[in-house]
């Protein structure tokens, strides 16, 4: 049993991410117009084209790319439960590197509290996708929450514009720390910070989706 171990432990973001490895695939499906032969690389790549096949690669090794792609995907409601792409409603991306992303972002009315103010449950939800994201595009690893909390200082209002930036600040190895910053858009006044750490799977996303199978 001890073999299994890893294999076996249910973690929403080892779902996710092993849903990335089918995104990426269909991704690249989509952008693949040559008539090219295709290669037999295994059962997973199969049906893709040599010119795809390069691109996948080149992708499988941009954890940027990838993390992004995973973004998307959850934007979309193409995975998650609904609740992720109503929580990130209208989120852009603006700045994005290893280990370092920015967004802009109007408060949808969709996650209103009662008083008109941005739910602290819908905030919270929302670093708690954008953190794992940057650190994904950080290490290129399958990875998970050990801790996460939340400071509040200020309130947003419902349709307030807003800046949110991510950022990875300490690799301890198989830990990683990650801190996301709110700020009202303008004056920049700091209304949540949201501290994660996360521990790092030697698994790359393809492993993982290839564990799931067996």
């Amino acid at each position: 049993m001890e073999d299994n171990k890893e294999t076996l432990k249910p973690s929403l973001e080892i779902l996710i991410l092993s849903y990335l490895h089918i995104v990426l695939i269909k991704a690249i499906r989509e952008i693949n117009k040559d008539n090219t032969p295709l290669l037999q690389k295994g059962k997973q790549h199969k049906h893709l084209s040599e010119t795809s096949w390069k691109r996948y690669m080149e992708m499988e090794n941009d954890s940027v790319q990838k993390s992004l792609v995973w973004l998307h995907a959850v934007l979309q409601s193409k995975i998650g439960h609904g609740l992720e792409a109503t929580v990130l409603q209208g989120l852009q991306i603006t700045h994005a590197e290893k280990g370092l992303m920015r967004f802009d972002f109007v408060v949808p009315n969709a996650v209103s509290d009662v008083d008109g103010n941005w739910h602290v449950g819908a905030l919270a939800t929302m670093l708690d996708l954008i953190g794992p994201v940057t650190t994904f595009s950080f290490a290129n690893r399958v990875i998970s929450t050990v801790d996460f909390n939340v400071s509040y200082y200020s309130t947003a209002k419902i349709q307030e514009n807003v800046e949110i930036e991510s950022k990875v600040i300490a690799n301890r190895g198989n830990l990683i720390h990650v801190v996301v910053e709110v700020r009202r858009k303008g004056n920049g006044e700091v209304i949540a910070v949201g501290k994660l750490w996360m521990a790092s799977d030697k698994r790359t996303v393809a492993e993982v989706s290839k564990a799931r199978q067996l």
